[in-house]
């Protein structure tokens, strides 16, 4: 697995944690947070903070680009600070790809 891609950034802004794909239909994406589910993108659906304590954490300040699965946060806290990982299962008849990126986030 490579090395996370840091983010330092001042409380107030929004960071773009880069997917670095352009989804494909069959592609699933999963977001997360410190090893918590925030966020999947399964072909056309996309489901952000499904559980309470998600909402309470991010409440509508998580953004998903269907596009390319880059996951934004806007309005970022202290306690927004850590480990986000993303999870991208590439499957077609003949093979299943299951590819992870990390990304860590500094807030000051």
């Amino acid at each position: 697995v490579p090395a996370a891609k840091l983010y330092e950034m001042k409380e107030g802004k929004s960071v773009t944690l880069d997917a670095g794909v352009i989804k494909h239909l069959n592609n699933v994406m999963t977001w997360y947070f410190n090893d918590t589910l925030i966020a999947e993108i399964t072909g056309n659906q996309s489901k952000i903070c499904t559980d309470d304590q998600c909402n309470k954490k991010f409440r509508d300040r998580l953004k998903l680009d269907h596009q390319t699965g880059s996951l934004t946060i806007t309005n970022i806290r202290i306690t927004d600070s850590g480990e986000y990982k993303l999870k991208i299962i590439i499957s077609s008849s003949k093979f299943i790809i299951t590819r992870v990126k990390r990304f860590s986030v500094s807030i000051t």
